[in-house]
């Protein structure tokens, strides 16, 4: 399997030419009936290897890590950093796999921020007092949060991983949302909307990636992924919680609420390209759906019905995603039309990052 970004980085290397690049876009789009760039191409998999591989991976940095472990808490953590890294020089550098980069860039990320754990809180008070949020404690998690993003752009400037720079905005929202607490602890009470802040902020940057590479090309598509797949998440669960979706029963004013919400959510979704955030929030809507059922008394038949009704929804939405994209984006202002993903086939090719 061959992604946009591989594709381009041949035209590039004068492999095959961009007419033909072009051309073989084209009789791809043709076939499948929709057009490459509502795809959301990314390489997940080079082949059956990348699964045999990251068995053999999840193996290994087991074992290091409960020796390792055996010995002290911290070196079990760095010598998973440490092999990850050294696994990443020929799998990810030289090999070039896919899944195996993804799972060596998040142990690496979480084998050194695993080593400032054990440091900065090696004692099981140590982690209760993170736990619970105070200054002192917030400082620290912010330790580990430095620590996790500096490891995360060191293995960027390295290895150039798409995921990689979702993992180091996500170190360092933890950075900087440890560091707000460590100098004013109430917002400790307010975290959840901080975190809504955070995911919002992750958006944005996501579309800067996205704002670059219209067509979905190149390497920065793929950035873009992984930063809406993160941010998707941090925005859905504080609106929701904050509906109380799952803090008991609701009412039908709040699961229509909800099912709006998840409207808008499938209508900005349908204007970006992205399907991130209706993946993030199908819990919720299933969830409000299935009271709304059981609300008109079909109890024993809420979750089917529920089921029912979303997964059409969805199979629909994904069939037509390209006419309802086009539906969407028509009463939108040109200059936002000329930032947001293309309608269909781009004429020229993008440059890769």
């Amino acid at each position: 399997m061959y992604s946009e970004s591989d594709l381009q980085s041949a035209v590039d290397a004068g492999a095959i030419s961009a007419e033909a690049a072009e051309a073989l876009r084209n009789h791809v789009a043709s076939q499948r009936a929709t057009p490459a760039v509502d795809e959301e191409n990314f390489r997940l998999l080079t082949g059956f290897n990348d699964i045999f591989v990251v068995i053999a991976i999840a193996l290994l940095l087991t074992a290091i890590s409960w020796i390792g472990g055996a010995v002290a808490p911290a070196l079990g953590s760095a010598l998973v950093a440490a092999a990850s890294w050294g696994l990443a020089e020929f799998f990810t550098r030289q090999r070039r796999m896919a899944l195996p980069s993804i799972v060596l860039l998040l142990t690496f990320v979480c084998g050194v921020a695993g080593t400032a754990l054990e440091i900065l809180a090696p004692t099981e008070m140590g982690r209760f007092m993170l736990d619970r949020a105070n200054a002192l404690s917030a400082i620290s998690f912010a330790g580990i949060g430095l620590a996790a993003v500096i490891a995360a752009t060191a293995h960027w400037v390295r290895f150039r991983v798409p995921i990689t720079v979702a993992a180091g905005a996500l170190s360092f929202l933890v950075l900087l949302l440890a560091l707000l607490v460590s100098v004013l602890p109430a917002l400790k009470d307010h975290l959840t909307w901080l975190c809504l802040g955070g995911g919002i902020a992750l958006f944005a940057f996501a579309m800067r990636w996205d704002m670059a590479d219209r067509s979905r090309r190149s390497r920065r598509s793929d950035v873009a992924f992984w930063l809406h797949l993160a941010a998707a998440p941090l925005i859905a669960h504080p609106i929701f919680a904050a509906l109380g979706v799952f803090a008991g029963a609701i009412g039908m004013a709040q699961a229509a609420i909800v099912v709006l919400l998840y409207v808008l959510f499938a209508v900005l979704s349908l204007a970006i390209d992205r399907r991130a955030l209706l993946v993030s929030s199908l819990a919720y809507v299933l969830f409000a759906i299935s009271k709304i059922f059981e609300t008109f008394g079909a109890v024993g038949l809420s979750a089917a019905l529920t089921a029912l009704v979303i997964g059409s929804a969805l199979l629909m939405l994904s069939a037509f995603w390209h006419p309802a994209r086009r539906l969407v984006m028509a009463p939108l202002p040109q200059g936002l039309k000329d930032r947001l993903p293309i309608l269909g086939h781009a004429t020229t090719a993008t440059k890769p990052a």
